[in-house]
Order: C-alpha cells, then sequence, then structure tokens
C-alpha cells in the first residue's frame, strides 16, 4: 500500500513518485490550494493539493483530522522561505495525484496535538488515540529500544532467555498476590507471580549458569506515580559469581543502554554507599545524589537542653535529631516555611524547627528563629559548625522516632532540592549495599525480611541466630536520581541457612514445607552459589524519557484505582463462569452495614 513511511521522506526521494499511508494530523486550506500534514508513526510529511486536479481536489475539501489516507504524488521542493528545519521531510512536500480515504474519523475526544492538558482517565479511556500522539511514540520508541540495548547485551554475554510460568503458587513477596482459580482442580488455586524468584533460582540449580527474561509481574497492591499492579522487569540470575562481580556486569549494562540510547555517560564506575550511610545522610535509602542537601546528627548537642521536643529524641535510643542546612535559602518567606510544615507533617513530623543565619558574626544574636531561646549559645555555635552555615543559610530541623525524622527530612531535603534549583548534574548512579537481613515489627512482634526470604545474609548460621537485627545481607540496590531502578542479591544456596531464615521470619518446619518444599528439595541437589537481580523497565523507561509516572510509558496502563478505563476492567462475571469454578460471591464485612 505504501512505498514510503511519512517521516523518512526526504531530497534523496526528489523527482519520485511515491505511496503513503497515514492519518490527517492537520488540513488547511490556502487560497484554493490545500495542504494536508499526513502523520505515521515516522513522523509528518506536508502533501500539496492543486485545484487542478479535480476527483482529487474534491476528495481533499472532504477529508478532517484523524481520517486515514492513502496519497499517491510526486515529491518535489518546498518553495522557497517554506522549508521547515525541524522536520526530517520539511525540506520536500508531496504534490499529489491520488487521494484515498482507507477510513473515516470521528471527532476525537482530545486534540492529538495539542499544548491543552487532557484529563489522565479520558486518556486512557482512549488510550488508542492518545499513543497517536508524538510525544507518546516516542516514548514507546525508546521503551522498544531500551528492550533491544538490554537483550543485545545478555545474549552477547552468554544469558539464556527462558520464559518462567505465570500460572504459579503464591509466595510472601511483601505485596498480596492476585488469585486465578483453577476450574480443572476444584477449590484450589494459582497466583500470578509477583516475580519469578524462585523459578531462576531452580533454573541454577539446574546449572543454566546465566538466565534472563523480560517478564510482567502482578502485585496487587496500592499504586504510586512509579508502580502499577501490572508491571515489567528485566529479571536476571547467574551462578559462581559473587555480589562484586555481578553489580559489574549489570553496571556495564546500564552504562551501554544510557549510551546507546540517549546518548548520555554515566560515568566510569558507580559510587557505592552503605544502607547505614545512605539512611544516615539523606534519610533514604534511595538518595538522589544530585542533591547537595545532607542530614547532620546533632543527638549529642540536644541531649541537656530544655527543649524537650528536641532532648526527648536526643536521649530516646530510637530517637533522632538532624539539622539541615539549606544554603542561600534565608530569604524563605514565614508562608513558604508554613508550606514546607505542612508538607513535613505528610510523613508524620509534628512540626519544622528552623533558624535563619543572619550573621555569623553576631553570635546568637545574628540568629533568626523562635527556637533559639530555647539552648545555650555553645550549642547553636556546634550545630553552626557541623553544619558549615554561612551566612543566608536557612538550617531545618527534625527531632521523632528514627523513622519519622528519616522520611519527613529526606522528603523535604527532596522537594527543597527541586524547588530551589539545586540539583548538581543530570544523572547521578549509585549502588547501596549492606542492607539489614530484617526489621522488627512493633506491631506484629516479629521480623520481616527487608528484600525476601531468599536474600544471603553475610554472617553464618550461628552469628543469624544468635543477632538477627545485627545481620547485614548480601544486597544490593541500584538507585537512579534517588529512584530505585533494580535490586537483587546473592541468594541462599544451602537448606540449612534458609530454613534457619525462614525459622527467623516465623515460618515453621510444616508452613516452610508446604509453600518452600519444592525449594527446599532443590537446594539439597547441588545448588550452585548464585545470585541475581532484578530492573525495573517502566522506571528506567520513565527516567530515560524524563516522564513523571511509568503510566506515560507503558501502553496500557492502570489507573491510580488498579482499573482499565479502556476496557472496563475489572469487571463481574457471570454466574455460569462462578458456579463453573465452584465460587460463590459474598460481601466483604461491614460493606452492608455501611451501605445502610
Amino acid at each position: 500500500m505504501r512505498t514510503h513511511k511519512c517521516g523518512e521522506l526526504n531530497t534523496q526521494q526528489l523527482g519520485e513518485t511515491v505511496s503513503i499511508c497515514g492519518w490527517v494530523h492537520r488540513r488547511r486550506d490556502h487560497g484554493g490550494v490545500i495542504f494536508i500534514d499526513l502523520r505515521d508513526r515516522a513522523g509528518l510529511v506536508q502533501v500539496v493539493i492543486d485545484p487542478d486536479m479535480a476527483d482529487t481536489f474534491a476528495t481533499a475539501e472532504s477529508v478532517r483530522s484523524e481520517y486515514v489516507l492513502q496519497i499517491t504524488g510526486l515529491v518535489r521542493h518546498r518553495p522557497e522561505g517554506t522549508v521547515n528545519a525541524n522536520m526530517h521531510s520539511g525540506a520536500i512536500e508531496i504534490l499529489a495525484k491520488d487521494i484515498v480515504v482507507l477510513n473515516e474519523s470521528e471527532t476525537p475526544p482530545f486534540p492529538v496535538e495539542s499544548e491543552i492538558e487532557v484529563n489522565e482517565e479520558l486518556r486512557l479511556r482512549y488510550r488508542y488515540i492518545d499513543l497517536r500522539r508524538t510525544v507518546m511514540q516516542e516514548k514507546m520508541k525508546v521503551r522498544r529500544d531500551v528492550t533491544r540495548v538490554l537483550r543485545n547485551f545478555l545474549d552477547d554475554n552468554e544469558f539464556f532467555e527462558i520464559e518462567t510460568p505465570y500460572l504459579t503458587k503464591a509466595t510472601p513477596e511483601g505485596a498480596r498476590d492476585y488469585i486465578v482459580p483453577s476450574r480443572t482442580h476444584e477449590n484450589s488455586f494459582f497466583a500470578l507471580p509477583q516475580s519469578p524468584q524462585l523459578y531462576k533460582q531452580m533454573l541454577m540449580v539446574a546449572g543454566m549458569d546465566r538466565y534472563y527474561q523480560v517478564v510482567r509481574c502482578f502485585r496487587d497492591e496500592d499504586l504510586r506515580a512509579d508502580r502499577q499492579p501490572e508491571f515489567t522487569q528485566l529479571d536476571i540470575e547467574t551462578s559462581f559469581m559473587d555480589e562484586n562481580e555481578i553489580m559489574h556486569i549489570m553496571e556495564e549494562m546500564i552504562r551501554q543502554l544510557f549510551i546507546k540510547v540517549i546518548g548520555v555517560n554515566l560515568g566510569d564506575k558507580f559510587p557505592r554507599m552503605t544502607h547505614q550511610e545512605a539512611v544516615s545522610r539523606y534519610g533514604v535509602d534511595r538518595p538522589d545524589l544530585r542533591i547537595p542537601l545532607e542530614l547532620v546528627d546533632i543527638a549529642e548537642d540536644m541531649k541537656d537542653v530544655d527543649f524537650k521536643v528536641f532532648s526527648a529524641p536526643a536521649n530516646d535510643p530510637k530517637g533522632r535529631v538532624v539539622a539541615m542546612r539549606v544554603p542561600n535559602a534565608g530569604d524563605l518567606s514565614r508562608k513558604d516555611i508554613d508550606a514546607l510544615t505542612k508538607y513535613v507533617s505528610i510523613y508524620g513530623a509534628r512540626g519544622l524547627a528552623y533558624i535563619k543565619v543572619n550573621d555569623l558574626a553576631a553570635g546568637v544574636d545574628g540568629l533568626q528563629s523562635p527556637i533559639v531561646k530555647f539552648a545555650p549559645a555553645e550549642v547553636w555555635d556546634s550545630v553552626l559548625a557541623k553544619t558549615g552555615a554561612q551566612n543566608g543559610d536557612l538550617i531545618f530541623f527534625g527531632a521523632d522516632k528514627a523513622g519519622i525524622v528519616n522520611e519527613a527530612m529526606g522528603a523535604l531535603r527532596v522537594k527543597l532540592g527541586h524547588d530551589l534549583n539545586l540539583l548538581q548534574g543530570d544523572w547521578k548512579p549509585v549502588w547501596v549495599i549492606d542492607f539489614p537481613m530484617f526489621d522488627w515489627d512493633e506491631k506484629s512482634q516479629r521480623w520481616n525480611a527487608i528484600h525476601h526470604p531468599f536474600t544471603a545474609p553475610s554472617c553464618s548460621v550461628e552469628e543469624l541466630v544468635a543477632n538477627p537485627g545485627a545481620a547485614l545481607s548480601r544486597a544490593y540496590d541500584l538507585v537512579l536520581n534517588g529512584t530505585e531502578v533494580g535490586g537483587g542479591s546473592i541468594r541462599i544456596n544451602r537448606t540449612s541457612m534458609q530454613q534457619t531464615v525462614l525459622e527467623i521470619l516465623g515460618i515453621g518446619e510444616d508452613e516452610a514445607r508446604e509453600k518452600f518444599g519444592f525449594l527446599l528439595d532443590a537446594l539439597k541437589y547441588g545448588a550452585p552459589p548464585h545470585g541475581g537481580l532484578a530492573f525495573g523497565l517502566d522506571r528506567l523507561v520513565m527516567l530515560m524519557t524524563g516522564s513523571t509516572s511509568i503510566r506515560d510509558v507503558i501502553a496500557f496502563p492502570k489507573t491510580q484505582s488498579a482499573a482499565c478505563p479502556l476496557v472496563s476492567a475489572p469487571a463481574v462475571v457471570t454466574d455460569e463462569q462462578l458456579k463453573e469454578l465452584g465460587i460463590r460471591l459474598i460481601k466483604p464485612a461491614g460493606k452492608e452495614k455501611a451501605k445502610d
């Protein structure tokens, strides 16, 4: 039907008769001459319809935006002064000889190319129109290129691409499973995989050595801008490689990816930072290193002050008191600070103390803040010295339980970094290593795995049992500009260690056998040392395209409520289907009462 794509035409085809197909991007009638910009995935080309071609001209008069056309015509130079240097085809135009309307179009619910902001739910309901937009097609192109480069790299490094099952068994991965009823196995259910974790470990036991898969994963959890109920990850596992070797080859893969797809050099070697250092300096385990602001511990300075807001957490083993210097921010108004106080309250902070440094040489008299009077001058001298404060700076303080301080001040750091344009550099990758194995859940009085129950500790079984809270894992996360884009670990490859970890997590022998018997059995038969990681493909593409949400780089994403407006999913099923599956629906507890 076509000899060329619209956006591929240029001066090399001058004098040729070509056939192109696409959508009417724009139609303009200029005093008897009609111009049509025709669009396909490759771009735009300008078509001229002369009134001397009566039948063709009549057809051109009838077409409207988004009509699908086939146009045959002669490629010629654009007239002098009308060349569009911003288009690949901007130096030429097509003089139409014949136009065939392949399909008409109703007026779209929103313009395909427009500066008008369109409600996201409307965009998702008509996603097939939204995806026609140039910006969306460019993002899909980047996604295609990302997947191709990653596959090529792994193929070149002797990884096998192997598919693992979608219908599997529920496993504790930190989120709820999507459950699939089985018609052939009465009263039994499959689960959609949160990840291929156990399958890829068994592939290592099987001797596959190096595995990868571009795989769909499913998690029934609350959504955020970088989360979806179904998402795509690049899943990788290797045998006979330690964490340093794995990080080295994966770092090279990501470096090549950025160079080849978007022309960005991430540097020769990514820095590494322990989990403890990341949380101490930045409040989070996924620091955005482009932002120069850091948290400074000042608990020792505040233990004996009269200000209980500071002294109470300073003397609490589970508390934390920090200061964060913001250079040249002393001109922020009280209204600005009130807005920031409201912002940190989202993260549990009960307030936001501050000091404006007006004149260092004047001592306490040069500081402006309601809290200065609550501590002696030597305390503030120490705080100013520790933070490196200068005239014109603003210092914010966080004081509470360590978790609240870290979350609130970490979020404040990022917000100020962006709001005040403090970012240094465009791309800052970092490996975060030495994560704790477990964290203690006060509410349920039990240990939880920081990563997953199959992560290897960096200590012996005896040391792990003696002090689970002190154990570090052999885990590693790759963080880019404050976003975790990949995470993995060395896995447990001995049955005794795996059973110990499950016991610490409160999973007894019978439950372990029921849930993970196949894995425990596999570890008995010569399981090699192995490890791997998974990269969030959606997150990588989101960062590389400058998008703010992974929904913008997924062809058919779900909304924030985990629904699909395009096909109106999820939806009810028929009574016949339920009967066939042996399922009877009941209202969840409390629903009836709420309705009344």
